[in-house]
């Protein structure tokens, strides 16, 4: 009796698992709404939020009285902004299909007229093999443009050699997986990327053992990315994708 009750909660428990996974219909069918929820709020894809606060009250940027400044180098190579500003850091697995899957969508749904050429590369693109790599994507938005400059220099001049020690992938069981490539931003409009091993210590870094990982990498002093992703969401149709 206690082996079929110990057996009966076993299954209950799967069951409730399999009813909580969410199931995606096909891409094509999605909306704006729906594909760029998942480029920006998803088990693949989180947005950090940096705000600066440190202008949100009036301050002169000079003392008409003196002639001399009343704000930092900043405040005068930028001018006041008098609120909070905010930069938005985008960070996505783009080695995960559903992520290749809401940034296609987003493309044909900004065609005006069916282009049967571009489908075709961008299912090319869907079906991407990524075997051995996990690649995590980040691009970023700022509704002032003069906030851009800090990250933009940031992606723009990092290197592997100087930021390979300080950007990694880790597991809930402490191990970290560290970065093997970096790729600045190009005209792809896909941002940085971060480029991982998909093996580790002999088979894949992710498993359904897992609860948590954790991206994580100090691009520059201004720009430190931290996010984490729950390994039992990121399941899409019955398939761990990451």
């Amino acid at each position: 009796m206690i082996k079929r009750g110990s057996l009966f909660v076993i299954l209950a428990i799967l069951a409730i698992n399999v009813i909580a996974q969410k199931q995606y219909g096909p891409y094509g069918e999605w909306g704006e709404k729906e594909a760029q929820k998942i480029l920006s709020d998803s088990p693949w894809a989180h947005t950090q939020v940096e705000t600066n606060t440190s202008e949100m009250f009036f301050n002169p940027t000079a003392n008409p009285a003196v002639g001399t400044t009343a704000s930092s180098g900043d405040r005068q190579a930028r001018g006041a902004t008098n609120q909070a500003t905010s930069v938005n850091y985008h960070i996505a697995f783009l080695s995960a299909r559903p992520i290749r899957e809401a940034i296609s969508r987003k493309v044909e749904l900004a065609q005006k007229t069916p282009n049967p050429e571009l489908s075709a590369q961008l299912q090319t693109f869907v079906e991407r093999n990524f075997a051995d790599y996990i690649v995590v994507a980040v691009t970023f938005d700022t509704k002032d443009p003069r906030f851009a400059n800090a990250p933009n220099q940031a992606f723009a001049g990092a290197l592997l050699a100087t930021i390979k020690n300080n950007t990694y992938l880790d597991r809930n069981d402490g191990k970290r997986l560290f970065l093997s490539q970096y790729i600045p931003p190009a005209s792809d409009g896909l941002g940085a990327k971060f480029v991982f091993a998909r093996n580790f210590e002999g088979k894949p870094f992710l498993g359904s053992d897992f609860t948590q990982v954790r991206f994580y990498s100090e691009v520059s002093k201004s720009v430190k990315l931290d996010q984490r992703f729950k390994v039992s969401d990121m399941q899409y149709n019955g398939k761990l994708e990451y």
